[in-house]
């Protein structure tokens, strides 16, 4: 119950948001919606009239004045008295309440002040093994090593289990056989593709020489038509032939 040593000077037109007032206590009450509250000034408490509590105090309803109330001493703010929303320093939130440990099964968030479920670390299966190599070649070796991988899928809380292994490697055994050097394939490859093209220029050369000699042939035989006379058409022998006097 709030009592006030009220001043015989009491006030209805009043400023920020108080309905009455005193110059002694401040706001006495409140218009509606606000919320009524003590604020300690030095020795003395002055009524104040808010729209909403501060921190560390909780807002109650009643259909003649709405107050704010103190939140437990380990609460920096609250929903009621009983259920907490953030702990002060040095405690931490769970279920409403404000603890300086944790219970069982469960860990103290340092970033979020709150007891949370422990996490522990999993991984995806593995990966098939990869081609037996040595020094990174695959080739120039009988014996060798293979490697094969998995990836983190959730990683672990402060007390959760750590993770395994990512990667596992182990001995092989394969054919052994001869590694092409890198200069002779090289220089192989570069004989192919210079026969390749002195291929081509050489059928290149021979259809143009085929086709310039055609060329030259038709020419010739157009000459030789040009300068050559024409063969006079011969006589009809029984034309020219004189008749015969059968007289004698």
């Amino acid at each position: 119950m709030l009592v006030f040593s009220v001043h015989p000077n009491v006030s209805q037109g009043c400023q920020g948001g108080c309905a009455t007032c005193s110059d002694y206590n401040g706001c006495l009450s409140c218009k509606p919606r606000l919320f009524f509250v003590l604020e300690r000034i030095g020795m003395k408490q002055i009524g104040v009239c808010l729209s909403s509590c501060p921190s560390g105090y909780y807002g109650t309803r009643y259909p003649d004045i709405n107050k704010c109330a103190k939140c437990k001493a380990d609460c920096d703010t609250c929903f009621t008295r009983n259920f907490c929303t953030k702990c002060k320093s040095g405690f931490y939130l769970y279920s409403g309440k404000c603890l300086e440990k944790c219970p069982d099964g469960l860990e103290a968030n340092n970033h979020t002040m709150e007891c949370t479920s422990i996490v522990h670390c999993e991984a995806s299966e593995w990966s098939p093994w990869s081609p037996c190599t040595k020094k990174g070649k695959t080739c120039g070796f009988k014996r060798g090593n293979e490697v094969r991988v998995r990836e983190i899928v959730q990683h672990p809380s402060a007390r959760g289990n750590p993770c395994p292994a990512t990667s596992e490697s182990r001995k092989c055994i394969v054919q052994r056989k001869r590694c092409q050097k890198e200069g002779k394939g090289k220089k192989n490859r570069e004989e192919k593709r210079k026969k390749s093209n002195k291929d081509e220029s050489k059928e290149t050369r021979q259809e143009s020489k085929g086709r310039a000699a055609r060329r030259q042939n038709r020419e010739q035989r157009e000459n030789n038509s040009k300068t050559q006379p024409k063969k006079r058409k011969a006589p009809n022998k029984e034309q020219n032939l004189a008749p015969i006097d059968t007289a004698h």
